[in-house]
């Protein structure tokens, strides 16, 4: 593998691996470099992608192979391996990626996207819970299971597992949710499905399994035995390894217009990782397209 590139794209998500397709219909000699699922990014553990234009329905992990080949078959060279750090130079940009040699690029697609945000309580690290239901879901077969949150995760989660557990309870720490209508809707079909509101999880039960939860809800603390405990509290964007953290917003997410271009020269934000109101497949693949028509446009300056 070459050390030296035009492009390096750091994420194999919808906005990497579109920004990917862009570039090399661009000729540029382009590297993707993604740390999950076998370069796949975070999509592929997606059970199903019912949103995204054209393809009513979807795996996660098959639409994700039918972007990645369409990159390879363009010429996009891949990398599985975690960046841990990046230098800027006069020449452009260094990245460093454990066991592997430095690579170099004249610029920088960062498309690395957001890891699921921590449940900080104790007991949390036991075995039986988890942060990916259709990952662990089929372990509950007629179960009864909880689900922790109130936004599209959460609900896409309580959904899913309402086919697979007995009884699904979903506990929100506020009154109102913040999921989709359209999802709420169809939560509210399912006979299963048991909202706890206004509730605030407490402490995962316990030895080295999880065997239920405690949570304080109007003042009273309540106990709810389940096998298994499903987290789905929101993210947390991938943006330890940028030194210039004036770009960032409070969030932690970096600041860039819908043309992906940072106040960084050479260096673009596409996908989950960018200030925005919708993360979405489709906008992710919007965001990678839009990169990289600003990484060509500087590039050929």
């Amino acid at each position: 593998m070459d050390t030296k590139y035009d492009v390096i794209i750091v994420g194999g998500g919808p906005a990497g691996l579109s920004a990917a397709v862009y570039c090399r219909r661009a000729l540029l000699r382009t590297l993707v470099i993604e740390k999950d699922y076998m370069g796949l990014g975070m999509i592929a553990a997606a059970d199903r992608v019912e949103n995204y234009p054209g393809v009513p329905s979807v795996q996660g992990y098959d639409l994700a192979m039918t972007m990645h080949r369409q990159a390879e078959t363009l010429g996009a060279e891949f990398l599985e391996a975690r960046v841990t750090e990046m230098e800027t130079s006069d020449m452009g940009f260094l990245l460093k990626c454990r066991q592997h040699a430095p690579l170099s690029a004249r610029c920088v697609i960062y498309a690395a996207g957001a890891s699921y945000r921590r449940l900080e309580v104790p007991g949390i690290e036991q075995m039986g819970v988890s942060y990916c239901a259709t990952c662990d879901g089929a372990f509950y077969q007629g179960q009864e299971v909880a689900v922790i949150g109130g936004g599209d995760a959460a609900f896409n989660d309580a959904l899913y597992l309402s086919g697979i557990a007995s009884k699904v309870y979903l506990i929100h720490r506020s009154d109102t949710f913040r999921a989709n209508a359209a999802a709420q809707q169809r939560l509210a079909g399912r006979s299963n499905i048991e909202c706890i509101r206004n509730a605030v999880v407490t402490r995962i039960l316990g030895d080295a399994r999880a065997e239920g939860l405690t949570y304080e809800q109007d003042g009273a603390e309540h106990r709810l035995m389940v096998k298994g405990i499903f987290s789905a509290i929101g993210r947390v964007p991938d943006t330890g390894i940028i030194r210039h953290r004036e770009i960032l917003d409070k969030d932690g997410y970096i600041r860039a217009g819908e043309d992906c271009i940072t106040a960084i020269p050479g260096f673009f934000a596409a996908g989950d990782v960018r200030t925005k109101r919708l993360r979405q497949a489709v906008t992710a693949a919007a965001d990678g397209a839009n990169a990289a028509a600003s990484a060509e446009l500087f590039l050929r300056r």
